[in-house]
């Protein structure tokens, strides 16, 4: 099982590819409708890591695919752009998954 990472910019991809994980940059939403249908499809993926910038532009496709596929795991990680709002980001994932504000 391995991470495979989606990003808007090429320093992230740069930073993760030298932990050893690949990935791709990708700018429009049909780019990463493209790469996760991908990383859907190779049973080798585990994690998908995506820039919050991605994440937002593609919000409804990303949460849709975060509440009803378990496998891979989608996580939304800042970049050196981000705001880190990922608590948000996950305060908001949770209460869609329970139905409820927490």
């Amino acid at each position: 099982m391995r991470f495979y990472l989606i990003s808007d910019n090429i320093d992230t991809q740069m930073g993760m590819r030298l932990a050893g994980v690949e990935g791709t940059v990708v700018h429009t939403e049909a780019e990463v409708e493209r790469e996760l249908r991908r990383a859907f499809a190779d049973k080798d993926i585990a994690v998908v890591l995506m820039t919050e910038k991605l994440v937002k532009q593609c919000h409804d496709k990303v949460y849709k695919l975060k509440l009803s596929c378990r496998r891979p795991l989608i996580l939304e990680i800042p970049d050196r752009h981000g705001s880190s709002g990922v608590t948000e980001a996950i305060s908001r994932y949770v209460s869609e998954a329970i139905g409820m504000q927490l």
